[in-house]
């Protein structure tokens, strides 16, 4: 495929494969932090994708973006680019191999598209503070790469604090001449006495993670230093199977590819490996930063915009009185503190979580304790999203379970039956048509209908507004897998 010469064409990649178990019990498996509107009115996964658009004006010609991520999250990516007005292709992985596998996957999708083209990769999950910023620096990193200047460039940011939860990038001397910093080595995720070594060290930056490499670099890399990756991943790909716009690699192919992470894989391989002398090339970014790893971070990241006199960050209904930097996030109720310091508190609809701040790394350990458990409260919230809208439980006792539901305009749930509930049908808003055996229906607001047990049945939104309902269950069994699907616009079984 030929390109404009003067311009260099970008590929981004957005890596949105994250569960943020650290952000518990706001971030969950069916609803991981990526998608979550952690510092404004879009989130963080949209925000990504619209980052981008400042490049555009850029001497650079950029592609839609390949979104590499799992079967469970692919009508969120697809909702959440809509609600944008935005489209990308979806390469879905069976399952989670790290960072290496899937972009080895976006790189041989590239090979077969375009010809030398710098891709750009991103994780979906970050948070920048000054996009226009960020992407001029982002410019310069692609011009560098393009030009065959160095092999491989990524973005560092100034520490501010001794984080240990960050990798860091030791850089050799500054290199005026292309404007960046040669690295010397990545460095692990060091304890705290390091970091703070680290950070009155002028040549130390935490690694951002967002990398800038040529596709057939990519390649030609992960096949000298990952053998394994690369031949199980092209493996996988050339047996792969298409549904517009989703892309699936084999699945039982890409369940024996080994897990390993860009940085082990490929980055810190080239910057040891003598016969070669790749360059590395760091360049600072000056703007906000931070991976919203942990609910600290968060409240680092908030403290920006949105602290109180006295270091307080509230987010919904708080009152804190003598109360001294602490996060709240309050989403069902009011809030209210005294006397205390330093402390996380996230209240959701299902979940309470009260922490303190020198504890925020190890929020995980509750989830892994509840995952033990067989907790639902690990995988969904109370609002669960389907790809025609979302149900929200309200009560539920022994026999029966109350929900509202809402389905988008022109959206149907699947022709499906149960074998141990019944269902009353109120409708609230929008219009309702309903299927159920051999009659057709449409319901207005504050009329209603009954579903026998057995009936074979169907809900859609035929109008131009959301239709909202309650739906009442009653039954020996009310749990979700008692749904025999007959048929599926989404493909689930």
């Amino acid at each position: 495929m030929s390109h404009n010469k003067n311009k260099t064409v970008i590929v981004p990649i957005i890596l949105c494969g994250g569960s943020g178990t650290r952000l518990w019990p706001l971030s969950r498996e069916s609803y991981p932090k990526q998608f979550l509107k952690l510092t404004g009115e879009y989130s963080l996964f949209q925000q990504t994708i619209l980052r981008l658009d400042f490049l555009s004006q850029s001497n650079l010609t950029l592609e839609k973006p390949i979104i590499v991520t799992n079967e469970a999250h692919r009508f969120l990516v697809l909702d959440q680019l809509h609600q944008i007005d935005h489209t990308g292709q979806i390469i879905l992985e069976p399952t989670g191999k790290n960072t290496a596998p899937s972009l080895t996957l976006a790189a041989l999708h590239i090979s077969a598209l375009y010809e030398d083209v710098v891709m750009v990769v991103l994780p979906a999950d970050h948070a920048i503070n000054d996009d226009n910023d960020f992407c001029m620096t982002l410019a310069d990193a692609i011009t560098a790469v393009a030009d065959d200047d160095i092999a491989i460039a990524t973005l560092g940011v100034k520490p501010t604090y001794p984080e240990t939860g960050y990798g860091y990038i030791k850089c050799k001397t500054n290199n005026t001449e292309f404007s960046y910093h040669k690295i010397a080595k990545f460095v692990e995720k060091p304890n705290l006495s390091v970091a703070q070594d680290y950070i009155v060290q002028s040549n130390f930056y935490w690694n951002s993670g967002i990398f800038i490499i040529k596709d057939q670099f990519w390649l030609t890399a992960i096949e000298k230093f990952d053998n394994s990756i690369f031949e199980g991943v092209t493996a996988a790909w050339h047996n792969k199977k298409l549904d517009t716009p989703f892309i699936r690699p084999n699945a039982d192919l890409f369940k024996a590819v080994p897990s390993n992470s860009i940085d082990y894989a490929v980055i810190e391989p080239c910057t040891t490996d003598a016969e070669n002398n790749y360059e590395l090339g760091m360049f600072e970014l000056s703007t906000g930063w931070s991976d919203l790893g942990t609910w600290q971070a968060v409240s680092d990241y908030q403290k920006i915009d949105n602290a109180d006199t006295h270091d307080n960050v509230w987010l919904g209904d708080v009152l804190g009185i003598d109360t001294t930097n602490c996060y709240v996030h309050a989403e069902q109720r009011l809030v209210s503190l005294l006397g205390v310091n330093d402390l996380i508190i996230v209240d959701t609809d299902d979940a309470l979580l009260i922490a303190h701040k020198s504890h925020s790394q190890e929020v995980k350990e509750i989830v892994n304790r509840l995952k033990k458990d067989k907790r639902v409260e690990v995988t969904t919230h109370q609002k669960v999203h389907r790809p025609w809208g979302w149900y929200q439980s309200i009560d539920e006792c022994e026999r029966f379970k109350v929900k509202r539901i809402c389905v988008q305009p022109k959206a149907s749930l699947s022709l499906q039956k149960h074998h141990h509930r019944a269902e009353h049908w109120v409708v609230v808003k929008g219009t309702a048509q309903v299927l159920c055996d051999d009659k057709t229906m449409l319901l207005s607001e504050n009329q209603s209908t009954y579903i026998p047990l057995g009936a074979v049945h169907r809900l859609s939104n035929p109008g131009n507004i959301p239709l909202e309902m309650i739906e009442v269950q009653s039954g020996s069994y009310l749990e979700e897998d008692d749904i025999v699907r007959l048929d599926d616009e989404y493909g689930r079984e």
